[in-house]
């Protein structure tokens, strides 16, 4: 039998104070459903913000849905938390929060802080829990320096809905285990070091790809339960794989049973439609001057990295965070009190979620998708800076891409789109992302961007990825790309994953294996990943030949490679001065046959000690690697 409500709180004064404050960031240890035992019996307590509701209820089956049964008890002390335990209840049961508003609506709501929600259009909280077992301890001792910025970073961005389906069926969603199954064991062939997992948050919306979050705790249950998760990143874990989650705290979908006008006010979302409503989006936006909103989003974020073990987030549109005019025509929008257009509410919320994260869970990583010219994001708060980690390379992208799409009989006239990210790559702690974002909506797939002749396409696309994963920075590849995936990609199949059956595909795999393997096994490459002693170009102003030719250098003197683009379609001998007794080794030639090139061999010749000539493979990348037993290169310049 369940009976009705008993007083009962797991909130102190402190607790109370602090989310008051906007400080209290372990909310999900208060607010949301709690099996517990009191006085002897078992039952679930309930708590909920609803600060302008005149009546709070529990709601569900097992009162036929009916508000006048369980009704939550207001705290005495103004804070607008609603709370009661209810005898009986057990994990499982589904539930919803009726709440009578001012107006004298009864309004369904779900739980803003249910672990587990129904997959339906009315979906419901579920009574839940997120008691795992981990076995994960030798990675949780180690991960400090798998994120440290002197360490390789390679990400692996995966769609879990459409990465793989299920054979027999198609239409079916391969579980978190089952998803662990496959996935592991092709990211350790691959050599990525993590992985990054678009939002696996509820979300009520297929096509909103997981970006319209209506259950920011609740880990979605279209591929299972809280624990299946759990072992998904478990398994990652201690297959030495860090994972990386999407994270929204930009906007929320206005649904019935979300957010939105949760108590018949605009408590989450700003009331000024000029900051609560995202007119691209049709979506609403967080008050982030509220404090006890602040309270619920950054317990959200450090929910992840406390519950799931998360080991970085990725913080999703941050551009439209920061700017009042972001997506807004003139009149749309409102100065602040210094008059410009920066959301100086949302600058102060993300500076806290940063200190926090890092206060709390110093080896882990933020990184921010930010495409404006922000200044000091991955700068300490400190200092002045908004405190992220890492921030997506935006310009480089739209740059890089923008030079490849082109004939290479065009290049010449756009030979620095390629050198340009080399001057502003030191401003913050780059990560270079050719993600999702750029292989829909018309965008085409990446192999379908490059110019030419099918031989021509392929051959543009491996020296790309050789560029990114030699230029400073971490890198993030989107699922796919890695095997030149031809169609854009569809939230709603699988990947074409019998493309490998074709010797071209199978050779981009293999080269992005490669690739991998050369980033992680390079320190060159990485060590000084985010410091001007890294990078040297030897030529960047060869656009006649569209050749460029420059040095990564790791922490040691005797770390030292030497990368060379030819991105015109003819081979090249090409010579470059250099002193001093030494010789070079080729590391990885992108026309090797093995990867579907031509097999033109970048062959080495020496000029006494002045010079070498290097042939270059066209639309090809040869990476050089200092032979250490014959002393330490000093280089001056290209002779053409």
């Amino acid at each position: 039998m369940i009976k009705t409500v008993l007083p009962y709180s797991l909130f102190t004064d402190d607790d109370i104070y602090l989310f008051r404050e906007g400080n209290h960031y372990r909310l999900y240890e208060k607010f949301g459903a709690h099996s517990l035992k009191v006085n002897d019996q078992d039952g679930v307590y309930f708590s909920v913000w609803a600060p302008h509701a005149k009546e709070v209820s529990v709601i569900g089956n097992f009162n036929d849905w009916h508000t006048e049964t369980h009704k939550l008890l207001p705290r005495w002390d103004g804070s607008g938390v609603w709370e009661g335990f209810i005898v009986g209840l057990k994990w499982g049961e589904v539930y919803k929060y009726g709440i009578l508003t001012n107006d004298g609506v009864i309004l369904e709501k779900g739980d803003p802080f249910a672990l587990s929600w129904e997959q339906n259009v009315q979906a419901g909280s579920l009574i839940s829990t997120t008691w795992y077992e981990w076995n994960d301890k030798t990675w949780m001792l180690k991960r400090a320096n798998r994120n440290s910025l002197k360490a390789p970073m390679s990400v692996y961005e995966i769609h879990l809905g459409s990465w793989m389906r299920a054979t027999e069926n198609p239409e079916k969603f391969l579980t978190y285990r089952e998803i662990s199954a496959h996935l592991i064991p092709y990211i350790k062939e691959m050599e990525f070091t993590h992985v990054e997992l678009m939002p696996v948050m509820e979300y009520p919306y297929d096509p909103s790809w997981g970006y319209q979050i209506t259950g920011f705790f609740g880990a979605t249950s279209r591929f299972g339960s809280p624990q299946d998760l759990m072992f998904l990143i478990d398994e990652l874990h201690q297959n030495d794989i860090g994972v990386l989650l999407d994270w929204v705290p930009s906007h929320f979908p206005g649904d019935a049973n979300g957010l939105h006008l949760f108590d018949g006010t605009h408590l989450y979302e700003h009331k000024d439609p000029k900051k609560g409503f995202h007119p691209e989006w049709k979506s609403y936006i967080f008050d982030y001057g509220r404090p006890e909103v602040k309270s619920f989003l950054i317990s959200n974020a450090l929910f992840w990295l406390d519950r799931y073990h998360a080991d970085g987030l990725r913080v999703d549109a941050v551009t439209s965070i920061l700017y009042l005019d972001y997506a807004r025509n003139e009149g749309e929008w409102e100065p602040n009190i210094d008059g410009d257009n920066i959301n100086l509410e949302a600058k102060k919320f993300l500076q806290d979620f940063n200190k926090a994260v890092y206060k709390n869970f110093p080896d882990t990583i933020t990184i921010a998708e930010e495409s404006s010219d922000f200044p000091k994001l991955t700068k300490p708060v400190y200092d002045g800076g908004i405190g992220f980690g890492m921030k997506w390379m935006m310009g480089w992208m739209h740059d890089t891409l923008n030079y490849f799409k082109l004939d290479p009989v065009n290049r010449k006239q756009e030979h620095h789109q390629l050198t340009f990210a080399s001057s502003y790559v030191y401003n913050e702690n780059y990560m270079m992302p050719l993600s999702h974002d750029e292989v829909v909506h018309g965008k085409a797939s990446m192999i379908y961007k490059m110019p030419g002749d099918e031989w021509e396409k392929f051959a543009n696309l491996r020296a790309l990825y050789t560029y990114m994963f030699t230029h400073p920075g971490a890198k993030l590849l989107f699922m796919g790309n890695e095997f030149a995936q031809t169609h854009e990609w569809d939230f709603k199949t699988s990947l074409d994953w019998h493309l490998l059956d074709y010797p071209l595909h199978q050779g981009m795999q293999k080269f992005v294996k490669a690739l991998n393997h050369l980033y992680r096994n390079e320190k060159a490459l990485y060590e000084n990943n985010f410091s001007p002693e890294g990078l040297e170009w030897i030529e960047a102003n060869d656009q006649d030949n569209s050749v460029f030719v420059y040095l990564r250098k790791g922490a040691s003197e005797k770390d030292i490679l030497m990368i060379s683009l030819n991105l015109a379609p003819r081979v090249l001998d090409y010579q470059i001065e250099i002193n001093g007794d030494k010789t070079w080794e080729v590391l990885l030639n992108s026309d090797d046959k093995e990867f579907g090139g031509s097999g033109i061999n970048a062959e080495i010749s020496y000029r006494k000690i002045e010079s070498l000539t290097l042939r270059l493979p066209p639309l090809s990348a040869v990476v050089l690697r200092l032979n250490i037993n014959k002393g330490e290169p000093t280089i001056n310049k290209t002779i053409k």
